[in-house]
């Protein structure tokens, strides 16, 4: 700008090159609003602005952030019928898609892979469309157009390769982006430090901290100095795995290293809290943030309330959000999810609907997430008609439902006893193409049940089977239920080999489901159960011990009854005298000398003890 006051006052014209060069340095230094006062003075002297200028604009408008004027100015170009090339196409697509428009920006690009296209893309348009992928989720499509640019004989460059890099580490696929790393040193680049903080970030989102720290170490020793991004990636790696001890260290390192930890530091850590069960060192985290400086953002409350509800430190939660309001600091979906859901989940219904309707008076727009917890906490009431207004509202304010919306419906239904809506809702998330899972489903179960309708729930287990959806313990035991209604041994039998320990949960549940199967005289899937019950490490009580008993001797399996008589006292439950006597006489029918010697002498010996 002095140089240039400098040629005016020497009575130097300037030319289109001196304006361009003028409104560059500006566009560099962000200064995008002097950038167009240049622009406009440029044509105000008659030297008008070619292709070059425009270009270098657009490009001022994208590093200001200004996205949208950008593609404004983008539009005033083909008004005035300028003359395009790929640098000009290429930063509108960059605007598309940090404006989050990827089917706009897929559609310039395909538009500039036309043969009779006078604006061909090159590497930097298939690198942008590769971020455009990722950012929206779209993985496969990034390797698609990565293999595409190759395909069209262009050399991707290290920023293209970064590009496929953080795609993958985006979503933790730490062994494609593996791949990609080891095939950009193939290519004859040398991985900078973006490379290695991808990598690095991939072995931390898959849960890997201890090969996250071999990427960070190699980096150093190939003479990369690791950035603020690095240590940071790093410290969510061991967050992430609730390694905080680990995750404070590599702070203090990156301290140590001269780099001024931030907000994304402190956010970090203090999810990593909530991970590890540590409650004392949130308020460490919050006072070494205040005395470094740092003032928490909308992240960071979030992830400290967040921790603190993990803990059911409801009243510390509620003082921190009373707090960030106090600072000025806006709430969003989120911060009102968490409150709202964490709420539901303590029984705090009445609570966590208020904060609901402050949520609303402030214009805040409601996620799928905060609609599911207010239906939830509205049904846990046994307001059903308030369920059902959130519902559609809900859909009136453009946001479909997902399978956790759906399903806390069909729990709201099925509370109120009405199986014909809770199915109504799921034909209708069948309708919509939504996907299935075993909670939907064993939730619909539950409702039929309730209701009386057993063979729905069989119906039910049957398209399970066929979508392939697996078998939770309460699609389980929903099942064995029916059954029971339905005197169907058989379908019971065969709901067995998919049991797993883990999922014999409620004594109760378990031992309908052993008296069941004992009274259609299935013994052998009976003990199998109880083989699984055992198996789990739960706690098994007389009253499983006794279903057992009772239902082996009226099957004629006596000696097993012996056996497991055995167990009881091996498991510290002595079994009464009459329970011996019980089965003394099958002994002594089949004249078997051990065992009836045996019965007696635990006989004597209870007697004894008893005096």
């Amino acid at each position: 700008m002095n140089i240039m006051e400098e040629m005016l006052q020497a009575a130097i014209p300037p030319s289109r090159a001196t304006y361009n060069n003028l409104i560059s340095a500006c566009g560099s230094s962000g200064n995008w609003r002097e950038a167009l006062k240049i622009c406009k003075k440029m044509t105000e002297n008659g030297v008008g602005p070619d292709l070059v200028t425009h270009n270098i604009v657009l490009s001022a408008l994208k590093s200001g952030n200004q996205y949208s004027k950008a593609l404004a100015y983008f539009e005033l170009m083909k008004e005035k019928k300028t003359c395009l090339d790929t640098i000009t196409l290429n930063i509108v697509i960059q605007c598309l898609v940090k404006l989050g428009q990827f089917g706009k920006a897929v559609n310039l690009f395909n538009s500039m892979r036309d043969k009779r296209s006078e604006c061909r893309s090159d590497v930097i348009t298939f690198t942008s469309i590769i971020h455009a992928y990722s950012v929206c989720g779209q993985i496969d499509n990034c390797k698609a157009v990565f293999d595409m640019m190759l395909a069209e004989g262009l050399k991707p460059n290290i920023v293209s390769y970064n590009a496929l890099l953080g795609a993958y580490a985006s979503h933790g696929m730490h062994v494609k982006a593996l791949a990609i790393f080891n095939l950009l040193k193939r290519s004859g680049l040398r991985p900078d430090v973006v490379s290695y903080t991808s990598l690095l970030n991939a072995y931390g989102r898959s849960g890997h901290p201890e090969k996250a720290r071999e990427v960070f170490d190699l980096m150093k020793r190939n003479s990369w100095k690791p950035n603020k991004v690095s240590y940071n990636a790093l410290i969510d790696a061991y967050g992430s795995a609730g390694m905080l001890t680990e995750a404070v260290n590599v702070l203090h390192e990156m301290e140590t290293d001269g780099f001024q930890s931030d907000i994304v530091s402190i956010s970090t850590l203090l999810a990593a809290c909530g991970r590890c069960g540590q409650i004392v060192q949130i308020d460490s985290i919050l006072s070494a943030a205040k005395s470094r400086g740092i003032e928490l953002n909308t992240v960071a409350y979030n992830s400290a309330i967040g921790s603190y509800i993990n803990f059911g430190e409801y009243d510390k939660a509620l003082n921190l959000f009373k707090l960030m309001r106090e600072s000025n600091i806006k709430p969003n979906s989120v911060t009102f999810n968490i409150l709202i859901s964490g709420f539901c989940k303590m029984g705090k219904y009445d609570e966590s609907l208020k904060f609901f309707d402050e949520m609303m008076k402030l214009h805040i727009p409601a996620t799928r997430e905060v609609y599911s917890s207010v239906i939830c906490a509205y049904s846990k009431q046994g307001q059903l008609n308030e369920a059902e207004s959130i519902f559609v509202m809900m859909r009136q304010n453009g946001c479909l439902p997902d399978v956790v919306t759906y399903t806390a419906m069909i729990h709201a239904y099925s509370a109120a006893g009405s199986w014909e809506k809770a199915w109504e809702v799921f034909q209708d998330m069948e309708t919509n193409d939504i996907q299935l899972d075993p909670i939907a489903c064993s939730s619909l179960m539950e409702a039929f049940n309730r209701g009386c309708q057993p063979s729905r729930v069989l119906q039910l287990a049957e398209l399970m089977k066929e979508k392939n959806i697996p078998f939770n313990s309460s699609a389980l035991y929903g099942i064995i239920f029916a059954c029971s209604m339905l005197g169907d041994w058989k379908s019971a039998s065969e709901m067995v080999k998919y049991m797993e320990p883990s999922a014999l949960v409620s004594l109760g549940q378990s031992n309908h489901l052993l008296r069941f199967l004992g009274r259609s005289g299935k013994i052998e899937a009976m003990m199998k159960i109880f083989y699984k019950i055992l198996a789990s490490g739960a706690k098994v009580s007389s009253s499983t011990y006794f279903i057992l008993l009772k239902n082996l001797l009226a099957s004629g399996k006596w000696r097993k009854y012996i056996e497991v008589l055995q167990w009881m006292e091996d498991a510290g439950i002595q079994p009464s005298a009459r329970l011996y006597w019980n089965v003394f006489p099958h002994a002594c029918k089949n004249s078997d000398t051990e065992y009836t010697v045996l019965i007696q002498d635990k006989i004597k010996k209870l007697k004894d003890k008893v005096g």
